[in-house]
C-alpha cells in the first residue's frame, strides 16, 4: 500500500514539474509543421485555417462604428503570409465580436471556433476581461485552451493592446495584471504568446506617444495593428 502511495506521489510531482517547466513555445519552431504545409504546392497542399477569437480589436474596429477589416492585424497577416507563401491556401476566419469578454467567447467556442477545424488559434480578450475580473477570465481562457489542445490546434495567446485611459507605464495596472495572467497561461500550456501590451509599452519607454498607434481610446489604428502583426509574423518566418 505504501509503495502504491509513493508511486502515486512521484507521478503527481513529475506531472507538476513538467507543467511548471513547460514554458512559452519558441516562435521560431512552434509552427514548423504548419510552415511545411504552407510551402507545399498543388496538388499536395491543403487549406490552412487560422482563427482569430476575441473582441473588437481583432474584429477590426477602429473608431467605432468603423470596421477596417483589411487594416486589422488578422488581415494584415494574411497579406504578409501570401507574400511569403504564394502557393498556400490560407483561410483567415474571424470569430471576434466587439464588446465581448472571454466568458461569452468560451460559451460559443465549440459552435463558432472548433467547427472551423483551425490549424492555428489566436485568442485576444484581455482588453474586455477587465469587466469580469482575473479569476473568471483565467477559467474561461483555460477552458478554451484545453479544448483547442485536445483537438491538436496550435494556440497563440495575445496580451491586451492599450487603453489610453490606463497609464501603460504604471506598475501593476489592471491591464498589466491581465497581461501577466495571459503569459502565465501560455507558460503553463507550452503554447505561443504575442505580448501586444509590451510592444506598445516599449514604444512609450522609447519616447514615442501612444496616440500615434491608436484610432480611439481603446482601439489601435493601422500602425498599432501593424505592430501586432509583425510580432505574429515571426511565428511564420
Amino acid at each position: 500500500m505504501k509503495r502504491i502511495f509513493y508511486l502515486l506521489l512521484i507521478s503527481i510531482l513529475i506531472s507538476c514539474n513538467s507543467r511548471l517547466e513547460t514554458g512559452i513555445a519558441d516562435n521560431s519552431s512552434y509552427l514548423n509543421d504548419i510552415k511545411t504545409e504552407l510551402q507545399k504546392e498543388w496538388p499536395d497542399n491543403r487549406t490552412i485555417n487560422i482563427v482569430f477569437h476575441g473582441h473588437s480589436v481583432p474584429a477590426g474596429y477602429f473608431k467605432t462604428p468603423e470596421v477596417n477589416t483589411f487594416d486589422s492585424y488578422p488581415f494584415q497577416l494574411l497579406k504578409r503570409l501570401k507574400e511569403r507563401y504564394p502557393h498556400a491556401v490560407i483561410n483567415i476566419i474571424n470569430t471576434a465580436i466587439g464588446g465581448e469578454n472571454s466568458v461569452e467567447g468560451a460559451k460559443r467556442f465549440d459552435s463558432d471556433v472548433l467547427i472551423h477545424k483551425p490549424d492555428i488559434l489566436f485568442i485576444d480578450y484581455s482588453l474586455n476581461d477587465r469587466s469580469i475580473g482575473l479569476e473568471k477570465s483565467y477559467n474561461a481562457w483555460d477552458r478554451m485552451i484545453s479544448k483547442a489542445l485536445k483537438n491538436n490546434i496550435k494556440v497563440i495567446l495575445m496580451t491586451p493592446s492599450p487603453d489610453q485611459r490606463i497609464n501603460i507605464l504604471e506598475p501593476n495596472n489592471i491591464l498589466e495584471q491581465h497581461k501577466n495572467q495571459v503569459i502565465k497561461l501560455a507558460e503553463q500550456n507550452g503554447i505561443g504568446l504575442i505580448d501586444s501590451y509590451n510592444l506598445f509599452k516599449e514604444r512609450v519607454i522609447e519616447g514615442d506617444s501612444i496616440i500615434n498607434y491608436m484610432s480611439q481610446v481603446n482601439h489601435p489604428n493601422i500602425n498599432g495593428h501593424n505592430l501586432i502583426m509583425n510580432e505574429i509574423y515571426k511565428y511564420f518566418e
